[in-house]
């Protein structure tokens, strides 16, 4: 082999290396948005945990999210929950479905589209006492001018979408 050719041959490799990469990367990212999008209730799938392992019971007692520890964890609903005290998984372990956010913590603007999309634990509202979490600011926008009748639309979408998802 010449030594152009042999120096031509290595020049590729940087490219082909990062284009494997970049390849492995989209695969990776593109199975963890289906994966996320296949359960009732959204989980963190590097963790297990629901809502990322922020307390559900903490929008309601703090009006703000808390993040949970480790040692208080409670399963329900096929996931983990965590929590920041005692007394919150106590609530919790009472009454889930006062705290559980609506519609398994996926986006209620875009369920009244039919999308099962994710919410983000720090784009909440707590609204007639419930909790909902947005994908966007501007979903969380567009809930708060009317929580009636987002709250209606979703409603009306989640059986199909339900349906679509793994139990």
């Amino acid at each position: 082999m010449t030594a152009q050719r042999h120096n031509r041959k290595w020049s590729r490799r940087p490219f082909l290396a990062a284009f494997a990469l970049a390849l492995a990367l989209a695969l990776s990212l593109t199975s963890l948005v289906r994966a996320a999008t296949t359960e009732r209730i959204v989980v963190d799938q590097r963790t297990g945990l629901a809502i990322h392992g922020f307390d559900p019971v903490a929008y309601f007692t703090d009006a703000n999210p808390q993040v949970g520890r480790e040692e208080l964890e409670l399963a329900f609903g096929g996931v983990v929950w965590r929590f920041r005290n005692p007394g919150n998984l106590t609530a919790f372990a009472r009454d889930p479905g006062v705290y559980m956010p609506q519609f398994g913590g996926y986006d209620p603007i875009l369920l009244a589209q039919g999308v099962a999309t994710p919410g983000h634990p720090q784009l909440w509202v707590v609204a007639d006492n419930r909790l909902f979490l947005f994908h966007s600011e501007s979903g969380r926008d567009a809930f708060v001018a009317n929580p009636f009748r987002a709250t209606a639309a979703a409603q009306a979408s989640w059986p199909a979408v339900e349906r679509t998802l793994v139990p």
